[in-house]
């Protein structure tokens, strides 16, 4: 007898289960050769509201976690991509990318973890301080999570482009929800799939499959989120982005979208330090 094969039904992650689009709206993507691949959730800004909801749930619990133990989950999460490497090599290859370059992003994207899970125990060393001061007290500076940051990945390269924005953002205690790449989306619900199996809380990580357009203005005017991570959009999207944090008080930090994501400069300490707020503390010495 001759079967069928079982296809995926992809489904975005949220709050650490599978959800399908509040709307019920789909959108079909195609794979490099034109043929159809799936209908991927179209999410709304319903959907959005949500994931928000379950990340801020998620962040006290996140943030309290030690900063080594947040390194091994991270590192745990290279791991695991490593074990589903070929297949996520063959995904990319299935969405246009050449073998060369598949496995070239998969690999820097697996590296990229590794970086940012060794960062997790040592940034406060270098971004916090012992400042010295001109009056008889002890007076330091310390780094604290801003609380839930919103993600605006690239289309290009859809993996190495949403691991590079988010992997610094929680490896500080954040917690993050992030549109993925519109274009080739399917890489992010495979990556979903090893962060429900990882030892990352739900609700830490996020990830919404739509349209920019739909998304965009909700993420910027949203009061609950503390911040923006975005590639360079259009001029249109960077006004509605600037205006829209303005009204709602949060920081914005903008990646342009020529970036060199495979390059040793697209990771750094200072990507931690973008989402972290600093508290000086003063105290008396001898009282």
């Amino acid at each position: 007898m001759t079967r069928l094969p079982i296809t995926k039904t992809p489904k975005p992650y949220v709050g650490g289960a599978f959800i399908r689009s509040e709307s019920g709206r789909t959108f079909p993507i195609q794979d490099a050769a034109g043929n159809f691949f799936a209908h991927m959730p179209q999410c709304t800004r319903k959907d959005l509201r949500n994931a928000v909801e379950a990340a801020a749930k998620a962040g006290p619990g996140w943030a309290r976690r030690t900063a080594y133990n947040r390194g091994q989950i991270l590192y745990r999460l290279g791991e695991m991509l490593e074990a589903r490497r070929q297949e996520m090599i063959d995904t990319l290859g299935r969405f246009g990318a050449g073998a060369a370059e598949a496995e070239r992003e998969v690999d820097v994207a697996i590296d990229r973890l590794v970086y940012y899970a060794g960062w997790t125990d040592k940034y406060e060393q270098v971004l916090g301080n012992v400042n010295p001061v001109a009056a008889p007290y002890f007076n330091f500076t310390v780094t604290e999570p801003m609380g839930v940051v919103g993600v605006i990945a690239p289309d290009q390269p859809p993996l190495l482009g949403l691991i590079t924005l988010v992997a610094p953002v929680i490896a500080s205690g954040n917690t993050v929800v992030a549109a993925v790449s519109e274009k080739v989306p399917y890489p992010a619900i495979l990556l979903g799939e090893m962060l429900a199996t990882s030892d990352l809380p739900g609700g830490v990580v996020n990830l919404l499959t739509g349209f920019r357009a739909e998304l965009v203005p909700t993420f910027a005017t949203h009061e609950h989120l503390r911040a923006l991570s975005v590639v360079s959009a259009s001029p249109e999207e960077r006004k509605t982005i600037r205006l829209g944090a303005a009204d709602s008080v949060k920081r914005v930090h903008f990646t342009d979208a020529a970036t060199d994501w495979f390059a040793d400069e697209a990771q750094s300490v200072y990507a931690i330090r973008a989402f972290l707020e600093f508290k000086t503390t003063w105290h008396p010495v001898g009282a």
